[in-house]
């Protein structure tokens, strides 16, 4: 595919010029690309095998800071460094900046040169060899949703993030013609990341005002998340390079749709045959399907901080907005926590609708194969699918409807705790813990109006 640069390739371009920075990039906890510019000459004569990082940067929040309890680093412990460790068959142009290639690397520990376990990469490759162990690999797509404004980033937070406006005005959900008006940013953005070797579908009008949807096609499960992240952080800096700004905030206005991520996936056998697939089955699905999704549903409250991390993330569970509030399946139905997809042909697959706009693609990933392994495994019963407006399906499980909530099951969750190990959880535990302290120790705007004068 083009963009994609075996090493040799790099190396060409470096000598003829067209190349002189490699962006060496690893995956931080939040999803975000961290690492260094390298001069491209450095990077092939030297700095292809390894270099480092400081290990504080797998253990901060949004903000950066280095919070208490983690187990891997601290102040007491020094912060000392780990290995980058450059995987060069991700090598890529970067085509929005110029003479720039990037890479992307494992987190390894300096001493050992062993994975460091609560790593993004790390955790989704365990699951992915846990799948091969059995003969199958997963296929997964996430969709990206996000909103476009009409001043910058650097506008917007000198305002204090106050009065935003999306870059359009009205509902634009498949609208070709207020799309138009956005091509300035959305045409190179896709024509970029298909330069730069990912496979872009489409991009599309989202159901609200300024909501965007960038849709890239299903890939192994390790490639998909790559470039799920490599398609996020181009699209805000491509909205950056033309005065705008980007958010994959979940709920940026309590009277706007919220952002999703939804995930779909399905598995195949290593001879290349649909392991979801059974043509005589009821909706098409096998019974390694049934007990795959029933998997996914039993552990769901498991791993929604995956899919919810932030306080934020939880203002867009709510009624009529599609974004589910029921951990069910259902066959085609958007008001479902999963969306049975492609029933009754080859391409059955099953969509995880849980997921907001702001997840770590890698963790959310990993997380939903652990449970639908777990239920291969246990060859769990599949009920059947919830049928109708599944927001009224008053016996249904609810989804975990804070992140206090979602953070107790996470630290609960045996299954988690097996597939991952438990100091992946604690770790990931920590971290949300500090979201919510984080919150709960600030006044909000809501706050002050509420009770200012009245309270």
């Amino acid at each position: 595919m083009s963009g994609i640069l075996s090493f040799d390739d790099l190396k060409t371009r470096v000598r003829d010029g067209s190349i002189d920075t490699v962006l060496v990039c690893f995956v931080d906890m939040q999803g975000r690309l961290m690492g260094k510019r390298f001069h491209a000459q450095n990077f092939i004569d030297h700095s292809f095998e390894e270099t480092h990082c400081c290990n504080y940067l797998l253990a901060t929040d949004l903000e950066m800071a280095t919070p208490d309890g983690y187990a891997s680093t601290s102040w007491e412990k020094g912060y000392g460094d780990y290995v980058m460790k450059p995987d060069l068959s991700t090598i890529r142009l970067m085509p929005w900046l110029e003479g720039t290639a990037m890479v992307l690397c494992d987190i390894l520990d300096h001493h050992t040169h062993e994975d460091i376990t609560h790593t993004p990469r790390a955790i989704l490759r365990k699951q992915i060899q846990r799948l091969k162990a059995l003969g199958l690999n997963a296929m997964m797509a996430t969709e990206l949703e996000f909103f476009l404004f009409e001043k910058s980033f650097d506008d917007i937070r000198r305002s204090g993030f106050r009065d935003l406006q999306p870059i359009s005005g009205y509902n634009e959900d498949y609208h070709i013609f207020q799309t138009t008006k956005e091509e300035g940013i959305m045409r190179p953005l896709r024509n970029h990341l298909v330069a730069a070797g990912i496979p872009v579908e489409n991009t599309k009008g989202e159901a609200e005002t300024g909501q965007e949807e960038l849709n890239i096609r299903y890939a192994e499960a390790m490639a998909c998340a790559d470039h799920h992240t490599i398609a996020k952080h181009a699209t805000k800096e491509i909205a950056w390079q033309h005065g705008h700004a980007a958010t994959f905030l979940p709920k940026w206005h309590h009277e706007k749709v919220g952002s999703s991520s939804h995930v779909h996936q399905s598995l195949w056998t290593d001879d290349g045959k649909p392991a979801f697939y059974d043509a005589d089955a009821e909706f098409g699905m096998s019974e390694l399907m049934k007990h795959y999704v029933a998997g996914l549903i039993e552990y769901a409250p498991d791993y929604t901080v995956f899919l919810a991390p932030y306080v934020n993330s939880y203002k867009r569970f709510s009624k009529g907005t599609f974004a589910p509030t029921k951990t069910v399946w259902s066959v085609d139905n958007r008001t479902a926590g999963f969306r049975l997809c492609g029933d009754g042909t080859k391409g059955v697959r099953i969509e995880c609708r849980i997921g907001g706009s702001d997840i770590n693609p890698y963790l959310a990933q990993a997380a939903q194969l652990a449970a639908g392994i777990k239920g291969i495994e246990d060859k769990l019963e599949l009920p059947p699918p919830t049928r109708g407006d599944v927001y009224d399906a008053d016996k249904a499980r609810e989804i975990p409807s804070s992140l206090r909530a979602a953070t107790e099951t996470l630290r609960q969750s045996d299954m988690l705790k097996e597939a991952f190990g438990e100091d992946v959880v604690a770790h990931y535990v920590r971290a949300a813990e500090w979201e919510q302290e984080e919150f709960d120790r600030v006044v909000t705007d809501w706050e002050v109006a509420r009770g200012f004068e009245r309270a």
